[in-house]
Formats: C-alpha cells, structure tokens, sequence
C-alpha cells in the first residue's frame, strides 16, 4: 500500500492543469476545515468549494469497481469504509457551507474543469487567488459524482 499514491495522481495533473490555464487558483491537497482531519484534492477556499477526484477501485466506482479474488473480505471492508468516509466527508463539508464536487478518474478532465470552473465563478471567484469570502448562501445538493463514462 506505500506506493500507492494519495496525491498527485494522473486524473488530478490534468485538472489542476487545465483549471490552471483557465486562470484559476487553488490549495493542493489541503484540509476544507482546520479541525477535519482529511484532505480534499482541490480546494478553493475563499469561495468554499472542495474537489474530488476518486479512483474506480479505492472508492467503489460502480461503473468499474471490481471485487478482489484474493482476501476479499478485507478490501470490500476497506473500500465500503472509504465510501461511508467519502460520505461523511461531505456531510461535514455541506454543513459548513462547503459546497463538495466529485469525480472519478475515469471522467474527462476536460468535462470536471469546466464543471469546477463554473462552479467557482458561480460562487463568486473568477480567479487570480484572492477574493473576498464566500457568503452565507446555502450549500448545493450534488450528485456525488458525476456522471462521465
């Protein structure tokens, strides 16, 4: 399990790379909440939005998730805990005001920039890093992931 990686993952470059180029500005695997022990791949905090972006096997994609043969009562356990953690992550996250996007790796980087990117400027950050804190607008209810193939 050490070489597996929890951050800077192919999926995640591509879209820091294109939100990047679009002039956006974000955290890199930063914590949402000071007191949450957990880290989001993308954050944007002066606008309270957090970003996703799941592998298929580690989080139970039910498009490309497939069971292990071997000690599988282990994995199953280890990735319905994940999920039931991704869960309780954005719970959180929303309670806060947070508003919490979701992808899978296998999504286009294209389609999931655009999402945040408009996302972001929906709540009020056009770019260039800083800007003034979100609002008390309520939290938008998502999908938890999107819904690429």
């Amino acid at each position: 399990m050490q070489a597996i990686r929890s951050r800077d993952t192919q999926p995640e470059q591509l879209v820091r790379r294109l939100l990047h180029a679009q002039g956006l500005r974000y955290r890199v695997a930063a914590r949402p909440l000071p007191d949450l022990r957990r880290t989001a791949d993308i954050v944007f905090r002066p606008v309270k939005v957090a970003v996703f972006i799941d592998g298929c096997y580690w989080h139970g994609c039910p498009a490309h998730y497939v069971p292990p043969k071997t000690n599988s009562g282990y994995w199953s356990d280890k990735v319905a805990g994940n999920m039931a953690r991704d869960r309780d992550t954005d719970d959180r996250l929303h309670a806060a005001g947070w508003t919490v996007l979701r992808f899978w790796e296998h999504e286009p980087p294209a389609a999931c920039a655009a999402r945040i990117a408009a996302e972001v400027e929906k709540r009020g950050g056009g770019g260039g890093g800083g800007g003034e804190e979100g609002g008390e607008e309520p939290c938008l209810s998502l999908p938890p992931h999107g819904t690429g193939g």
